[in-house]
């Protein structure tokens, strides 16, 4: 008798059982799931980062594209890349590197 008194002054929302069941449910969906709410968050936040990283190399790829193209139409273009970025030079030529001076740290 003592516990049928106790349950009567549980409230009543709480003595429904669709109501506790909805609660531990979405409990159980927010916290406690493999895909609860915070690796979701985690998730959406790294693939908004990637994102981001795929749009930087699609445009340094077109970008790429663009300096290959260049290249390829133009044998003067050419010939000043290779001179800048490999130091080649023609046989008849000397190369001479003269370094850029280090900044001094004090």
């Amino acid at each position: 008798m003592d516990l049928l008194k106790r349950f009567k002054k549980v409230p009543a929302i709480l003595r429904n059982k669709y109501i506790v069941g909805g609660v531990l449910f979405v409990v159980w969906l927010l916290f406690v799931d493999r895909n609860n709410v915070f690796t979701q968050f985690t998730l959406s936040s790294e693939e908004n980062k990637l994102e981001g990283q795929k749009a930087f190399y699609k445009q340094e790829i077109d970008r790429a594209r663009q300096d290959q193209f260049e290249l390829l139409s133009s044998p003067e273009k050419l010939e000043k890349f290779a001179r800048e970025q490999y130091r080649m030079k023609k046989e008849d030529e000397d190369l001479f590197i003269i370094p850029e001076p280090k900044p001094k740290i004090d």
